[in-house]
């Protein structure tokens, strides 16, 4: 009993294109050919043919079958680390799932990172843009403590509520009175974050990469007009106070 290539391939469950490559790569050994030049392919073909498909089934890369041959061991450790990768990708599949699941259930989360799905829709355009650009330039511990953060989101007072509408409305010409007001309220709310979340206590732990703060910085101007960023600028001032400048003889004179 023998076959030809196509014939082969049909038996194999597969294609003649994929026969020919097994051949190329040496894992399919040539048959015997007739007398008019055909390929005469036997049992023992059809089976090491199977074996391959069977393997490449299961996600053995084509240039692992080959090692695999004639060692026990590396056979069992190809197909260990193979097991270890499909578990690492079912897994980050099931995430993901996970996380359509809550985009699906709140389309207004699919302008956030995983992980902020509590507080999604009450967060304005401006914020949601900002924790898009934090989830890229953040530490993993800094972003941690971000999703805990608005995570405890609704223990906020009305009155933190109402200044954070406040500032997502105020006009770029708000008064200077306005503007220091807002900061100082956010300054009470920022310096708790703070205290209560140290991760984000100091910026050598926030930021990673080189260019993180630039990010954020025109991520600042992008989103924010001229009275928000003073009112951000006022917030540093008094979260961060800065020494005062020794006096000089010139302002003196």
């Amino acid at each position: 009993m023998s076959w030809s290539t196509r014939q082969l391939a049909e038996l194999g469950g597969t294609t003649l294109k994929a026969v020919r490559h097994y051949h190329r790569v040496g894992l399919l050994e040539e048959p015997e050919r007739a007398a008019n030049g055909y390929k005469q392919y036997k049992v023992r073909h059809l089976i090491r043919l199977l074996r391959i498909r069977r393997l490449v089934d299961m996600g053995v890369p084509l240039s692992d079958i080959a090692a695999m041959e004639g060692s026990e061991e590396t056979e069992e450790q190809t197909l260990r680390a193979l097991d270890a990768e499909l578990a690492a990708s079912i897994e980050r599949q099931q995430r993901m799932r996970e996380d359509l699941a809550a985009v699906l259930r709140d389309r207004t989360l699919v302008d956030l990172p995983p992980g902020f799905g509590e507080n999604g829709a009450d967060m304005s355009k401006a914020t949601k843009s900002l924790i898009l650009l934090y989830s890229r330039v953040l530490s993993p511990r800094a972003m941690a403590a971000l999703r805990e953060l608005y995570a405890t989101r609704p223990d906020q007072s009305a009155a933190e509520v109402e200044f954070e509408a406040e500032f997502d409305a105020l006009p770029a010409d708000a008064d200077e009175q306005t503007r220091q007001r807002i900061a100082a309220a956010f300054a009470v709310e920022a310096r708790r974050q703070v205290e209560e979340q140290p991760a984000i206590k100091t910026s050598t732990e926030i930021i990673q990469g080189s260019t993180g703060w630039s990010i954020i910085g025109e991520g600042l101007v992008e989103v924010y007009n001229i009275a928000q960023l003073d009112v951000l600028r006022r917030l540093d001032n008094l979260i961060n106070p800065r020494p005062a400048r020794p006096a000089t003889g010139e302002d003196t004179a």
